[in-house]
């Protein structure tokens, strides 16, 4: 990844200042106060020498020069106050601001017209006076001269605020700050025009051979006349070939700073959430119409003296021999009632074939299991979270394929956040004078020491792969490899060279400290990119590894830009990641492994460590898994159990061995996982791959419904009475004609429901639905089939008294047959439930309590959160959950962005450039300048910092004022500014037309030089260090394909704040590629950040649930419609109790603090197929009740199905989720149990409550083709007696 470069030293400004000076005590109109170089001052600093005469005729060979710098003193005979040497310095000494400034022309225009007057002006004796000088005696000329050691230098006020004005707004777009913060010797913030100059001229900046002290004043002081000359504002043009400085280098050019739109204000009624409201009124006026309606009715009944006991409903005026109403049939009716029956006569045809002939049945079903299972060879499991997340189609997907494809996939990171709890915050004291600074406790030079073991303890760690060691070298980011192999490592100690001595090293007397690593900090944090401090220190600030190390990324907890007062290191170790080369990937992953093995053994009293890898996550997330597989056995144990034991009913203690069902309840319980299995084996042969999800919910929802099937099916068959001459193999072909159209209905609108479900463009939602709408189809299959065929094996078993498991055992306990039994479950819903349920004063209770319930879940829903906190994925016991609290507290970076444009852009056309640039003459809606914009607004935009442009800094670097750009004359090859050799030469020439940037062939012929030129003392603005990833060549570079241009994030904490942020960005991109004019070209500008594809779930996520959610209400509505024989109310009342049970599911996550993500929406569409099970087998066994009345069929069929139902599902699933709570995962507490428990309740009170008094009110009317042929069917039998009587 390219990291930000920066300036070699914010007191580059310091060096034009060791230009020369002279001293005549008097000054005289048009005289000199120095002319030449004489005397080392330090280094190879010079003095300038003391001369008073006239201005001396500059040599010929300085022409170029003088014109080039100061063209404003290139008139008649070029008669100045310096000589050609003195120009040759100041041009040395002005390119580290050239490099900054220069792309604001005017802003560059009055610093070197503050120098050039210094410097060579003819009038130098009106605005400067010698104050202090030492002899010096020429060897050359054998003279004796006097070499100026001190100087006053008269500003105009004007002048210096008018310089300071032009240049304050001018960027540095390698280091994402201001140009001033690298060369004001203080943050930007602090710097104004007289300090700032006043810095360029301290002696103390490292940079000035001698002390020069300006004194500001616009009237002349003590017989001087201070220099005012003419400036240029930002806002204009410097001569006829410039325009002026950009928006983003000029406030003023762009106007008033942007401003956030306002917040939406709140949708408020009376003060209140109006969502709240409107549901208040809406049940206060449901209540009130409900109520009347009732109130109404009631009365009506008691005028026409019908019984008080008469049900309340539309069937009022039917005798309780209505059944035997003798009305015409309709069509419908008809249709229906010959539908149900075929499917009647279906089912019990086969279940009585399957009965008569269990043996092949079951070895069908074994063959056919163990077919699909051999899809196992062929499994493969998901466990990239790119993979679980982010579709293959889409944006986030895509767009991470073209970024890893073009620029290398973003580094894998290893990051460590240190405090020191036992240290005490430092008081520095700057000499000679200034205000104390505190420091944080982690900045005591100690504790640095100690972390600076640590760390080098950490690049020492070696790991073994393959028979080959590992270290941190060899797979680390080194952005200037092979020149440089240093590891890129984002620490603060890299300020200090990773080095225990540049740590130690201080400058002092046996008095006073003059500088330490406070000072060399304090100097750094402000410009990280010097390679000079300009203190007397002189160490260099840039990282080892030849990039800045910016103080935002390695400090964390301090207030505001105060990064003294930090309270918290971070150390960040960036390791290169391999896009399609698995071997290399697997060495990082090993030395990852050592590093966290490494931290957690780490032991030092004096530094609390939290720490993660890139594999950190998915490690945990693993353990997670394995964990919590002993709890999740647990819990099928106890829904096992349970089973097993609640099958049979046991009629005596003498008979318990042989009325048990524990052999049917685990053959039962072996079906329906062996359905899982084959789903899982059948998409295993098509390559499908398996997911967490898969494993962890699948069988959770396939018991839940299988279980419920076996259930009605045994406990219906143990309330028949076989009737007489009627074998076995009829009775239970009978039973399952009866229950068997019920299970087909909620199983089959279970699968159709799933199968629609694969339309979700998420993967974990469409994984989940294509496993579980085959895993349900399979265990109907499979229970019509070999469970029918087992349960007659059992029936015979019971009947011959044999003991259930040890069936060769016979029972001395003789039975004749099987007895027809009621169990105590079955008894009260039918004895006490269901008639106390359907009173007429409870019925309206019922109703309102639902309504009421359902109301409050409406206006809550729009308030669930959407996102995953990441920490909820981990374990209770991870490392890594105080990693994320860290993060949130201490860190002041968010994640970094790319602003990637995609191939096709034109470079070299000087209108394409303007498209992008952000410097003189760009557009003002230019790439860069909207990114630049939006920073200026982070809080709303949520963009950090203003982006690193390689443009702009190819454009500086390749000026032919610069000597960044030169090549050898000889060879055409690239001459780096640190190499003297007479042959370098500029790669443009010093022409009005070498001024202007680079264009067609020249743009591309120094692009790769700039983009191969590390930075040096001499030219900071190398673009390897920076750049290096961020421009695609293609055809043999001879054309720019992508290229990116990278920024920040604000600091992201939540979920809401990671979407807000890829939200935003996304709409700045958008309105770019708008504005660019391409949206109609074959490429665009998109953002790129590595927790996008992540993310971008969130973004449709309300969408796609509501997508999901009504395809799988839509299917079942569709498909009840059928199976119950065309009773479309039916349906709709099946479809509005399903809708309620998912509205009050939002209502629970609300309250239970339950997001909204994939995990979240998979459990909603899981519970659209526990709600059929709860509230299909009620409605179904109503439509066919013959019974006279709502309320009667109401009861009827709430006796008959509530006790299998909720024996069936509410009791096993409550055991097994009960277990759940447990779970060390957070995940498993939060999306399982809760989401589980809630889904288990409320399926459970609106299946076996609210359903029948729905029903009882406005259920369908009775089918009469349906009631006459249920009479014909048992006529003359004690079944009519019981059914009609």
């Amino acid at each position: 990844m390219g990291t930000p470069q920066g300036s070699p030293g914010r007191g580059g400004l310091g060096f034009l200042v060791l230009l020369l000076l002279l001293s005549p005590v008097r000054v005289l109109p048009q005289k000199c106060v120095w002319y030449g170089e004489c005397g080392i001052a330090s280094g190879d600093k010079r003095y300038n020498c003391a001369y008073d005469g006239l201005p001396i005729a500059l040599p010929e060979d300085g022409y170029d020069l003088m014109q080039e710098l100061c063209p404003g003193l290139f008139f008649g005979n070029v008669s100045t106050c310096c000589d050609v040497q003195q120009l040759q310095t100041l041009k040395n000494n002005l390119q580290l601001p050239l490099q900054f400034l220069s792309r604001c022309p005017s802003c560059f225009y009055n610093l070197i017209n503050l120098f050039c007057e210094l410097t060579c002006s003819p009038n130098q004796s009106d605005f400067l006076n010698v104050t202090s000088t030492i002899p010096y005696y020429d060897p050359v000329l054998k003279e004796n001269k006097s070499s100026i050691t001190e100087l006053q230098y008269f500003i105009g006020d004007r002048f210096a605020n008018a310089m300071y004005n032009a240049c304050k707004d001018v960027e540095a777009p390698s280091s994402n700050v201001k140009a001033l913060g690298l060369l004001c010797g203080k943050d930007v913030k602090d710097c104004n025009a007289t300090n700032w100059i006043e810095y360029m001229f301290n002696k103390d900046n490292g940079q000035t051979p001698f002390s020069i002290i300006p004194i500001f004043s616009d009237v002349p002081v003590h017989g001087m006349n201070p220099m005012n000359n003419a400036t240029k504002g930002c806002n204009e043009s410097v001569d006829d070939s410039t325009g002026p400085c950009s928006c983003q280098d000029c406030s003023i050019v762009c106007g008033p700073k942007p401003q956030p739109p306002p917040l939406p204000s709140p949708w408020l009624l009376f003060g209140l959430d109006a969502v709240y409201v409107i549901m208040w009124i809406s049940y206060m006026g449901f209540l009130l119409i409900f109520f009347a309606l009732v109130f109404g009715v009631w009365c009506y009944r008691r005028r026409h003296f019908v019984s008080e006991y008469t049900p309340i409903d539309s069937n009022v005026a039917f005798s309780v021999n209505s059944h035997r109403d003798n009305g015409s049939i309709t069509c419908g009716e008809r249709l229906g009632e010959r539908f149900e029956n075929g499917l009647r006569m279906t089912f019990t045809s086969w279940g009585a074939f399957c009965v008569r002939n269990p043996r092949p049945v079951i070895l069908f079903s074994v063959v056919f299991i163990a077919m699909c299972c051999s899809g196992f060879v062929y499994i493969k499991a998901t466990t990239n979270p790119v993979d679980l997340w982010s579709a293959p189609s889409s944006q986030a997907r895509k767009e991470k394929e073209y970024f890893d494809t073009h620029f290398g996939p973003f580094f894998r990171t290893e990051q460590i956040i240190i405090q020191a709890p036992k240290s005490h915050p430092d008081t520095y004291s700057p000499y000679p004078s200034g205000e104390d600074v505190p420091f944080g406790p982690p900045l005591t030079k100690d504790i640095l020491h100690q972390v600076l073991d640590l760390q080098d303890a950490i690049v020492s760690i070696t790991a073994s792969y393959d028979n080959e060691t590992v270290m941190l070298k060899d797979i680390c980011l080194a952005p200037l490899a092979p020149y440089n192999n240093n590891c890129t490592i984002l620490s603060v100690l890299n300020y200090f060279q990773n080095s225990h001595s540049v740590l130690d090293h201080t400058v002092g007397d046996e008095f006073f400290v003059y500088a330490d690593y406070h000072t060399h900090f304090l100097y750094c944090v402000r410009a990280p990119a010097s390679l000079n401090d300009t203190s007397l220190l002189h160490d260099p600030c840039l990282g080892t590894f030849g990039g800045p190390v910016f103080p935002w990324l390695v400090l964390g907890g301090y207030d505001d830009d105060n990064y003294n007062n930090a309270t918290a290191l971070v150390i960040t170790f960036p390791v290169n990641n391999y896009y399609n080369d698995s071997k290399k990937l697997m060495k990082a992953l090993a030395w990852e492994k050592e590093f966290i093995n490494f931290l957690k053994n780490y032991n030092n009293s004096n530094l609390t460590i939290s720490f993660s890898a890139e594999r950190s996550i998915e490690d945990e997330i693993n353990r997670e898994s394995n964990s919590d597989i002993s709890v999740v056995l647990i819990s099928y144990m106890v829904m096992f159990v349970y089973i097993s034991i609640a099958l049979g009913h046991i009629q005596s203690c003498r008979r318990l061995l042989v009325d048990s069902k524990i052999s049917l309840g685990i053959a039962g319980i072996l079906i329906v996982l062996s359905s899982v299995a084959c789903s899982i084996g059948i998409f295993s042969y098509f390559g499908i791959p398996l997911t967490l999800i898969v494993i962890e919910v699948i069988p959770f929802l396939v018991l839940a419904i299988g279980v419920d099937n076996i259930f009605i099916m045994v406990q219906t068959l143990q309330r028949d009475e076989r009737i007489q001459g009627e074998t076995l193999d009829k009775q239970i072909g009978r039973v399952l004609g009866d229950v068997a159209p019920s299970m087909f209905l909620s199983s089959f609108s279970e699968t159709v429901a799933f199968f629609l479900g694969t339309l979700s463009t998420m993967p974990a939602v469409r994984t989940f639905s294509l496993f579980a709408g085959m895993a349900v189809l399979i265990d109907f299959i499979l229970q019509v089939t070999c469970f029918v065929s087992l349960l007659g094996l059992d029936i015979k078993r019971q009947e011959s008294n044999r003991l259930d498991i040890l069936c060769c055992i016979k029972s001395s306990e003789e039975m004749s047959g099987v007895q027809r039994s009621e169990s105590m479950l079955f008894l009260f819903f039918k004895n006490l439930f269901s008639p106390y349920l359907l009173k007429d004063w409870m019925r309206p209770i019922v109703i309102a309590v639902f309504v009421g319930i359902l109301s409050f879940s409406a206006a809550v829903m729009h308030n669930v959160e959407i996102g995953l906190d990441q920490s909820l994925s981990m374990p209770d016991d991870s490392y890594v959950i105080d990693y994320f609290s860290h993060i949130s507290k201490y860190l002041h970076a968010g994640p970094p962005v790319y602003f990637v444009l995609e191939e096709g852009h034109n470079y070299t056309s000087l209108e394409g450039q303007n498209m992008v640039c952000g410097g003189m003459g760009c557009n003002n809606d230019s790439l860069v300048q909207q990114i630049f914009n939006a920073a200026e607004i982070g809080s709303y935009t949520r963009i950090g910092y203003a982006p690193s442009s390689w443009i702009d800094d190819y454009f500086d670097w390749v000026k032919p004022q610069s000597s960044c750009c030169r090549v050898y004359n000889t060879t055409g090859q690239f001459c780096n500014a640190s190499v003297s050799d007479p042959s370098c030469t500029r790669c443009r020439p010093l022409t009005p037309e070498g001024k202007q940037r680079p264009q067609g062939e020249d743009f591309m012929t120094f692009l790769p030089m700039f983009l191969s030129d590390n930075p040096n003392p001499k030219c900071g603005k190398g673009g390897h260090a920076a750049y290096y990833s961020a421009v695609n060549f293609i055809n043999n570079k001879t054309e720019v394909g992508a290229t990116y241009f990278m920024t920040y994030h604000t600091v992201l904490k939540t979920s809401s704040d990671f979407i807000d942020a890829m939200r935003k960005a996304r709409i700045i991109a958008d309105n770019i590629t708008e504005t660019m004019g391409i949206k109609e070209k074959n490429y665009r500008v998109f953002p790129y950040s590595v927790f996008y594809v992540f993310y971008e779930q969130y973004l449709t996520i309300v969408h796609d649930a509501i997508f999901n959610l009504c395809i799988s209400l839509g299917s079942i509505f569709l498909v009840t419609t059928v199976l119950l024989g065309f009773e479309v109310w039916a349906a709709v009342v099946v479809s509005i109790t399903i809708a309620m049970i998912i509205v009050n599911m939002f209502g629970v996550m609300w309250l239970w603090g339950i997001s909204l993500n994939a995990v979240s929406l998979v459990n909603l569409v899981m519970s659209c197929g526990i709600a059929v099970e709860f509230c299909s087998h009620v409605t179904r066994a109503f439509t066919i009740s013959t019974k006279g009345s709502r309320v009667e069929r109401a009861e009827e069929a709430l006796s008959h199905m509530g006790s299998s139902v909720f024996s069936g599902i509410t009791l096993t699933k409550f055991g097994g989720i009960v277990v759940l709570a447990f779970s060390k995962s957070q995940i498993f507490k939060i999306f399982y149990f809760r989401m589980y428990l809630a889904m288990v309740v409320l399926g459970a009170t609106h299946g076996l409550i609210f359903l029948p008094v729905l029903l009882s009110y406005i259920g369908p009317s009775v089918n009469k083709a349906k009631t006459r042929a249920a009479q014909e069917r048992t006529r003359g039998t004690e079944r009519e007696r019981l059914l009609y009587f």
